[in-house]
């Protein structure tokens, strides 16, 4: 009788190395010159440290009180993680989420104990928030700032959030993916969907489609119950930091308020939101996020956590410059 575990074993000692194995040695032994280290250093490669924690606190306990006498706490989370993520500002996300999950807003600083369920969906909706905004302004801050909030949150925390994909695209899902985007699409620029969607298209043959895609995965709710502030998740919660179609747009007007330099974007995501009001079965938050006076304090508390954290910056360079 044959022993094909020895005929394995005795196979895999003959067969010659693999020519990545090759690759990969030669990749290990690249090295940077100093020449290029050296430049590497120029045009300012480091993130922007946090302001101390006093002055985040003082930011954060002033918008929060304000965004809960109008009970649009979960739009301030959104808004003030794409904000900070924006601004480049990762150890103030990871605060941010130790500031909701332990403050009292207490003037004596006391911090309470860990609510798991309430925790993990804040810690939920703020790396949804994150996810949402690559859209808007790229791959790299957001790694920066999710790297910093999974740094910063609780292990239980972590163990209950979940970490099964459900935007893996495949030829079942395809198709209710691109519905789901062009959904979206359609209720966030009319009149002008169908004219902008040919105009991007002219640019470059996949670009529509990608923002279509990309619009349909990410942006828009997945299917399900969407959560709110106060809510509580767990692992077994299958609609864990689904945001709705409302604070998809506060997460856009967030992160193009913040990046500056993009008003006609910024225009289209404002009207997006004030059209969000004609979403079907919405909240009341998101009814009100979505009216004229809610879409002005979206843009307002955006400004207040940007001139919060960045408070002081100025002169300390001026200082500087004179030394």
């Amino acid at each position: 009788m044959p022993y094909p575990n020895r005929r394995i074993i005795k196979s895999t000692e003959a067969r010659p190395p693999s020519s990545n194995c090759g690759i990969e040695i030669e990749m290990a032994n690249i090295k940077l010159t100093p020449t290029i280290k050296h430049l590497l250093t120029l045009r300012n490669p480091n993130v922007l440290p946090s302001p101390p924690l006093s002055q985040l606190n003082r930011v954060f306990t002033n918008t929060f009180r304000d965004a809960r006498n109008k009970k649009a706490e979960t739009g301030w989370l959104v808004a003030t993680t794409c904000s900070l993520l924006t601004a480049n500002r990762p150890s103030a996300v990871g605060h941010l989420y130790r500031f909701v999950t332990r403050s009292t807003l207490d003037d004596n600083g006391k911090q309470h104990a860990l609510d798991l369920p309430s925790a993990v969906n804040k810690a939920a909706l703020m790396r949804e928030s994150a996810l949402k905004s690559v859209i808007f302004i790229g791959v790299p801050r957001v790694i920066l700032s999710l790297a910093a909030l999974h740094e910063a949150l609780d292990d239980e925390v972590k163990a209950a959030l979940r970490t099964q994909s459900k935007r893996t695209a495949t030829a079942d899902n395809i198709e209710s993916i691109v519905t789901r985007g062009k959904g979206l699409w359609n209720s966030i620029y009319p009149p002008h969907a169908d004219k902008l969607h040919d105009k991007l298209g002219s640019y470059h043959p996949d670009f529509i489609s990608f923002i279509i895609q990309c619009y349909g995965s990410v942006l828009s709710p997945l299917p399900g119950a969407t959560k709110s502030y106060s809510d509580t998740s767990s692992l077994e919660d299958l609609d864990q930091g689904n945001i709705s179609r409302a604070l998809g747009s506060v997460v856009g007007i967030a992160s193009l308020r913040a990046e500056g330099g993009v008003g006609p974007q910024l225009i289209s995501h404002v009207f997006g939101l004030l059209k969000a009001r004609l979403t079907e079965n919405q909240n009341e938050e998101d009814k009100w996020l979505s009216s004229d006076e809610g879409t002005e304090w979206v843009i307002r508390i955006v400004d207040e956590v940007l001139d919060g954290v960045s408070a002081g910056e100025q002169d300390q360079h001026q200082g500087k410059a004179k030394l």
